[in-house]
């Protein structure tokens, strides 16, 4: 994608901060990934998109169940820029510290999430569904 773009119009993406981002990602990703294809357990999903978390959420719901191991699944929005992005991988890291250090997410995560929201003016979607054994797959 990156090689690509920088073909059609290295002036436009680079102006516009594409071609950064997709450098940065390049670093940091070994490759593009589908959350459909993961055969892992999670108990916390966070996606920066609400078409994103539609989706992973559809995807959790029909896939069968066998441990019903519950999962959150959180949607954080940011937009798709340079900044936007910092400041929401900033928000997230302490979302997920903060998570990390609660005694029971399970009845902490809302009150939570609450406070997230107050304190970034961000809404957070939040929904609990139950995740697939990876030996379904």
């Amino acid at each position: 994608m990156y090689n690509d773009l920088l073909r059609k119009d290295k002036e436009l993406y680079t102006q516009n901060g594409i071609l950064h981002m997709l450098d940065r990602n390049k670093r940091i990703k070994p490759r593009p990934e589908r959350f459909q294809n993961c055969r892992d357990l999670f108990d916390l999903i966070l996606t920066c998109e609400e078409r994103v978390y539609d989706q992973v959420v559809e995807d959790l719901n029909s896939r069968e169940q066998e441990t019903c191991q519950p999962v959150h699944v959180i949607n954080v929005d940011i937009q798709d820029n340079h900044e936007e992005a910092t400041l929401g991988a900033f928000l997230i890291c302490e979302l997920c510290q903060c998570i990390q250090h609660t005694e029971d997410m399970e009845n902490e995560i809302d009150e939570l999430l609450q406070e997230f929201e107050e304190k970034s003016g961000r809404a957070f979607l939040h929904t609990v569904t139950a995740a697939a054994p990876s030996n379904l797959y």
